[in-house]
């Protein structure tokens, strides 16, 4: 909104108002913003919850220091959400079509967190909001996402054609001198070249490119439903979702502006999105709005997000990505919450499969996700495979180790850009 007002400001020559125009100015803004935001008002949030005794009911499972989580205040994930909005409402660029996308991915996992968190504490009900109802809300994002960037003439790209090389053997990447929409994507490790999804069809010949969509569609709705039940499994430890979320943010608002900006696109030989600049905005709000939360989150935690904010901050990363055209860099990229799904997938699998053949379960892990496999001790009387550690982990050492691999994988992401 303010933008809007600058830019009119600037029409009129008052000095000082031109710089609303710059991204690195409006993003910087919007991440001092969010991270006031989250930890001003959600000092006001949290005594609030305290006061209706909004608090989380812990089953025991048997971790260390787990029974002293009770009662701590949840449905923190609305502190998340409103230091996002706010500042990208009011620095934002409001009409640019990626925007609109991520304001609509927050606040449509948003209300499906926190249904699910209102059942939970409010109704009494552990299972919160059932999984059915879950999983339709998250293909319902994945369909509004997909067939919005199918559909919208703003979602344009310029494909980077070929390298030529100069006199002095430096490459220069030469692009169309069009834009125009595409089903390409990026694929990590690979020189000059761009994956297409309708080259899975190009034996349909002209209509390769309908069916192409068609298979982002289901890609997209795939991604949406990961990675946002792939942050939900994340946050198990005090501040593990959150410190992720923010490493991740980082990654992908380096990477918006990098495909935004012509001549740093070309450097890297990437394909180049005009207008996802503003993109860079949105991450600045998301990573303030993060960190901001992590003062009041991190070990002992003060507050929870819940399902309120795990959802909405993995919606978000997968929304993100597919918009930027790197949505298969997210194994590597949010390998944490790869992992963590993974886990859980593995040890319900082989615990059903040896039940059925031995008539009692057997677990890979000590306890799934994994992060609760290095909270329990080995050899206690736990049937898993892996025993190791044999001594519990303190639950802040494996926050920060998680976060160390983070870096790593973040890291690893952006590198693999000029490893092509």
């Amino acid at each position: 909104m303010l933008y809007y007002l600058f830019q009119y400001l600037h029409d009129l020559h008052v000095p000082g108002s031109g710089m609303f125009s710059f991204i690195s100015f409006r993003a910087g803004m919007a991440f001092i913003f969010a991270l006031l935001i989250a930890t001003l008002i959600g000092r006001k949030i949290i005594n609030y919850m305290q006061k209706k005794q909004i608090g989380e009911t812990i089953r025991d499972m048997g971790l260390e220091g787990q029974l002293s989580k009770k009662g701590t205040p949840t449905m923190g994930g609305v502190i998340i959400i409103i230091s996002i909005l706010v500042p990208v409402l009011l620095f934002g660029i409001l009409h640019n079509i990626y925007t609109v996308l991520m304001i609509v991915s927050t606040i449509w996992l948003g209300c499906i967190g926190f249904l699910d968190d209102y059942i939970k504490v409010f109704r009494k009900n552990k299972e919160g909001l059932q999984g059915r109802f879950k999983i339709v809300g998250q293909i319902g994002l994945g369909l509004i996402v997909g067939l919005t960037l199918y559909l919208s003439p703003q979602v344009v790209m310029r494909e980077n054609v070929g390298v030529k090389y100069t006199g002095n053997d430096q490459e220069v990447v030469m692009y169309r001198n069009y834009d125009f929409k595409s089903t390409q994507t990026t694929i990590p490790f690979v020189k000059n070249h761009n994956f297409d999804y309708a080259d899975v069809f190009s034996f349909l010949g002209e209509n390769a490119q309908t069916w192409g969509w068609v298979l982002f569609v289901l890609v997209t709705i795939f991604i949406v439903t990961a990675v946002s039940n792939g942050s939900n499994m994340t946050d198990g430890l005090d501040g593990l979702a959150t410190g992720s979320s923010a490493i991740i943010g980082v990654t992908l608002g380096i990477l918006a502006y990098l495909s935004s900006n012509i001549n740093y696109a070309s450097y890297l030989n990437i394909m180049y999105i005009p207008d996802a600049g503003e993109l860079v905005v949105f991450a600045a709000a998301f990573i303030g709005a993060t960190v901001g939360f992590l003062w009041y989150n991190a070990f002992p935690a003060q507050v929870f997000m819940g399902d309120t904010g795990s959802l909405t901050l993995g919606g978000i990363i997968a929304v993100f990505a597919i918009i930027i055209h790197k949505e298969l860099l997210i194994p590597i990229l949010c390998g944490i919450f790869l992992v963590e799904n993974l886990s859980v997938m593995i040890q319900v699998a082989h615990f059903k499969r040896t039940k059925r053949k031995y008539g009692e379960g057997r677990r890979i892990f000590k306890m799934a996700p994994l992060h609760h496999h290095f909270q329990k001790p080995g050899n206690s009387g736990i049937q898993a495979l892996i025993q190791r550690p044999y001594q519990p982990i303190p639950e802040s050492k494996i926050v920060i180790r998680f976060w160390m691999v983070g870096l790593m994988l973040a890291a690893l992401t952006i590198i693999t850009l000029k490893m092509r």
